[in-house]
Order: structure tokens, then sequence, then C-alpha cells
């Protein structure tokens, strides 16, 4: 069956313009020419209702035109992606205005971190939404500020940081995917294994960082002038009185 741009959108349900959009990001196929008129056959009405189905369930752009790659490829998807997607915790969403407002920094701040791709917002009809992990985020980063640490060099540190996270996550992305997920018997265990791993793995990743920080610190007190050591052992008393602690939802 074949379709004009009008008709298209109508049978997914979605706007013109968004369909234009998703075309513009790669994740809907250019259509056939006939003459000047743009046509779609079947094919893409399938995959724009795939695309309006990974939207409704939380993922960004980004992360559905990963899933859409894979597609056809990986086995048994679904399940674990709607364990993905529930991890998420896209239930609220807030605009980019929004999210200042409720953490009470300008939006401004909020479209510097974007730049710094730092997080990556779903996105709706081309508008970036956030959701309740990016408030959490921001007000722990407004805490950090408030302590006096310069803005530019906390992004820039933490461009740093997201970028070898992301390393590091696409390796334990395919330890999962070696290990686990080509081993397990059904949707059911892939799933379960997901939810149990994933607090597990970040409560790990987490605890690490904190110890290597604090044992990073203990090092460079044991290299301070006298009034600077002083200073560290007071910051440093609430970690060996165990009364910090990584807390998973």
């Amino acid at each position: 069956m074949e379709y004009r741009v009008e008709a298209l959108a109508a049978a997914a349900g979605i706007r013109v313009d968004t369909v234009r959009f998703y075309q513009s990001r790669g994740l809907l196929p250019k259509p056939g020419r006939r003459g000047r008129l743009a046509i779609y056959d079947a094919g893409h009405l399938q995959r724009l209702r795939r695309i309006r189905s990974l939207v409704e369930q939380g993922f960004s752009l980004a992360q559905i035109g990963r899933v859409l790659k894979a597609d056809g490829r990986s086995r048994s998807a679904e399940p674990l992606l709607a364990a993905l997607a529930d991890e998420g915790g896209a239930a609220r969403t807030y605009t980019r205005a929004e999210l200042a407002a409720e953490v009470g920094i300008p939006e401004a701040l909020v479209q510097a971190v974007e730049a710094a791709g730092l997080g990556e917002p779903l996105e709706r009809d081309g508008e970036p939404l956030f959701v309740e992990a990016d408030v959490e985020m921001a007000r722990a980063a407004l805490s950090i500020l408030g302590a006096g640490f310069p803005l530019d060099m906390l992004l820039g540190l933490s461009t740093r940081h997201a970028d070898h996270i992301r390393e590091v996550a696409d390796a334990a992305i395919d330890l999962f995917d070696d290990y686990i997920r080509k081993e397990s018997v059904g949707d059911e265990a892939i799933t379960r294994a997901f939810h149990e791993l994933l607090p597990q793995v970040t409560r790990l990743v987490a605890l690490h960082f904190q110890r290597t920080l604090v044992s990073r610190a203990l090092d460079r007190l044991a290299q301070s002038e006298t009034d600077r050591k002083e200073h560290l052992e007071r910051a440093l008393a609430a970690t060996r009185s165990g009364r910090l602690e990584v807390k998973w939802r």
C-alpha cells in the first residue's frame, strides 16, 4: 500500500512535521519518489508505529535509533526493552523550563548541560523532555556547585567522566549479552536477571568510585601541608565513621 505523507501521518497517529522530524533524525527511511511526490509504503508505517511505541515507553530518540538498528538481530528483545523503560523512570516528564523551575536553576544552565553531552533527554515532536532522574541529578549537581566549584571546571570534569562511563557501560552490556541473555532460557529469565543485576552493578560502581575517591584523598592528605591536612582530616572523618552511604532506589 502506498501513502502520501499526510495519509502516512494520519495512519500512524502523529503529525506530518513529526514524520519529517523522524526522517531528519535518520529514524525513518527516505520515501520513494514519483515525480515530485514523496511516496511511503507499509514499511514506513510499521517503522513509525514502532518509534511511537518506544517513545511512549520513555526511550530517547538516540536510544530508539540504537533499538531500531538492533531490531531483527536480537531475539526476544521486547521484555528487556520493557524492563529498560521501567528503569528509566519516565512516568513523569518535564520540559526544559519545568526542569529548571523544579530545581531552581536558569534554563540556560540546563541547555549548557545538554550541550556538554551529559544527558539524553527524551524527544517528542522535537521537544526535549526530562524525567525524575534528571531532576535528582540536577539537584545533586546544584549542591556541588553550591560548595564553590566553578561551573566550567565541573562541566569539563563531568564530560570526561561521562565519556568513560559510556565506554564502561558498553562493555558491561556486552558482558550481559554474552553471559546472561544468550545463556538464559526464556524472556522472563532475561528480564529477572536485569532487574536483579542492575541495582547491584550500580551500587558496585558507586561504592568503587567513593572508595577510590577517599583513598586518593587520603594519599593526598599524607602529602599535605599542616593546615590543609587538618581541614581534610575533618572532611574525611565521615567516611571513616561509615555515615556515608550509597543508595539505589
